[in-house]
């Protein structure tokens, strides 16, 4: 006679009462553009040709209607006019209040978190000043999605006190765009290794990089393309080769944006900008990683699409201002779910992954911008995770082993939420498991724009308790707090 399983012991969730909402009063200033010089042509010749005096009341009741909803509004239209002012005759002189005017046109406001907030990851705030004894300023990534299901990366602070009681500190009424930074220094050396896992390393790719010193900057690159391009007679501009074209989009995906400095951390969101982002930036997974020297790096793993595709991607940052984004390579970047160890291990990077879909893989590199080959170490195996299963975020380091929390998808495709412990000297080794789910989706977390979903990028260690928050339904954020010891003494 078959024996029944043993029964997993019971683990105590509280779950608090936040809840952090799609506000559609949330609005960023984006530029509007066209597909063809002929549009911008005709609009800009109808502000051209009103009065002056018309122009200064236009723009008077633009700067009534939207200068409470947004810092800076002159600045940041004269700025969007600036882009657009090639299109006018030479040698044109026009007002400033016409030339702000003219920006007014092109840019629009866009609810980017009207339809959901949701999959945030979480880490210790990089300024823990100024805090009662025995509290914790913690900082959130949230992924935000608006009209056309766009998602962008925003922020969130707040504070765990000692007793494990969370506050979220009140958003800002203002959303800001960074700086995208035109000309970033790209190193020769990595960016040649990223030619060659393209497929791109032929020798009219080999030319253009021998023209190129160790660093080169995008203005650079375009020159030396430019030139190649002309003295080989393979066309007459870049996107008339596939070589050139392809290297031109590989350095448009390696980018630097820039917030200022005066801009709170609420204020702070990151839309796409290269086309594979094109419809979203999707599940950040933040970490805190430590190098030997005891520096701190925070890196993020996160998911670009396009509508189509899905690829892995990584930024990096020291300060939640100065963001550094950049493609992943090699083979054993595929799907989805990628997230870094918080420390090298045994002198390498260590990255989770989900190569299938299904499943979750490990992976070593000498380079975080690389990775090969993958190796299987978990798979579904209990009936709530039969379809597929994945990481929730990056390990978290404890005496027991690195604590992987998990996502397992089950009938009715209802997403539930599990963990694993693995060695942590040797992370390939799965040393404990639950066999039923740590949270399951219930009551009013079960309704939302993908019901029946609970899901996590990552949640944090804080005396003894494990602070989870979470998304439901991929509509709104929640947090629980979970007794690690609890976590562990479940495990089989």
């Amino acid at each position: 006679m078959e024996r029944p399983s043993r029964r997993q012991k019971p683990i105590s969730i509280r779950r608090t009462e936040i809840r952090l909402c799609p506000n559609q009063g949330r609005v960023v200033l984006r530029p509007l553009g066209f597909a063809s010089d002929a549009e911008y042509l005709k609009i800009i010749r109808r502000v051209l040709s009103l009065p002056e005096q018309e122009v200064r009341r236009l723009l008077d009741q633009v700067l009534e209607e939207f200068s409470s909803r947004h810092r800076g509004l002159p600045e940041r239209l004269s700025a969007r006019f600036r882009c657009l002012e090639h299109f006018l005759p030479a040698d044109s002189r026009i007002s400033q209040a016409r030339r702000l005017l003219i920006g007014s046109y092109f840019m629009f406001e866009y609810s980017a978190e009207c339809a959901a907030l949701f999959n945030p990851s979480i880490l210790p705030h990089p300024d823990q000043a100024g805090l009662p004894e025995g509290s914790l300023r913690f900082l959130l990534s949230l992924r935000s999605t608006g009209e056309g299901h766009v998602s962008s990366i925003s922020f969130r602070s707040g504070v765990i006190d000692a007793r494990h009681d969370i506050t979220v500190d009140p958003a800002s009424r203002f959303l800001t765009e960074p700086e995208v930074i035109e000309n970033p220094t790209y190193h020769k050396a990595l960016f040649g290794r990223k030619v060659a896992e393209m497929g791109l390393a032929e020798e009219w790719a080999q030319r253009v990089l021998d023209r190129l010193g160790d660093y080169f900057t995008l203005q650079e690159l375009e020159l030396r393309l430019t030139e190649t391009v002309q003295e080989t007679a393979r066309g007459s501009r870049i996107g008339d080769d596939n070589t050139a074209k392809g290297l031109w989009l590989l350095a448009l995906s390696n980018y630097d944006i820039r917030f200022q400095s005066d801009q709170e951390l609420s204020e702070r969101i990151i839309f796409p900008v290269t086309p594979i982002q094109s419809n979203g930036l999707e599940d950040v997974r933040l970490t805190a990683h430590r190098d030997d020297a005891g520096k701190t790096i925070y890196y993020a793993t996160y998911t670009a699409y396009d509508g189509r595709n899905v690829l892995p991607q990584l930024f990096e940052t020291e300060d939640f201002r100065h963001f550094k984004f950049a493609t992943l390579n090699g083979p054993g970047v595929q799907n989805k779910g990628m997230a870094l160890f918080p420390r090298r291990i045994k002198g390498r990077f260590a990255m989770l992954s989900r190569q299938d879909g299904e499943n979750v893989f490990l992976m070593y590199s000498d380079n975080v911008h690389f990775w090969g080959e993958s190796r299987l170490i978990l798979s579904p195996a209990q009936p709530w995770e039969f379809m597929k299963m994945g990481n929730c975020g990056s390990p978290i380091e404890t005496d027991e082993g690195w604590l992987v929390l998990s996502h397992g998808v089950g009938p009715m495709r209802k997403y539930c939420l599990g963990a694993f412990l693995l060695d942590r000297n040797d992370p390939s080794r799965v040393i404990g498991r639950l066999r039923e789910p740590l949270m399951s989706p219930e009551g009013a977390e079960r309704e939302g724009y993908v019901p029946n979903v609970l899901y996590t990028c990552g949640a944090l260690l804080r005396d003894g308790r494990l602070v989870l928050p979470y998304g439901m339904s991929d509509r709104v954020t929640g947090f629980a707090v979970i007794p690690m010891d609890e976590i562990m003494a479940a495990m089989a």
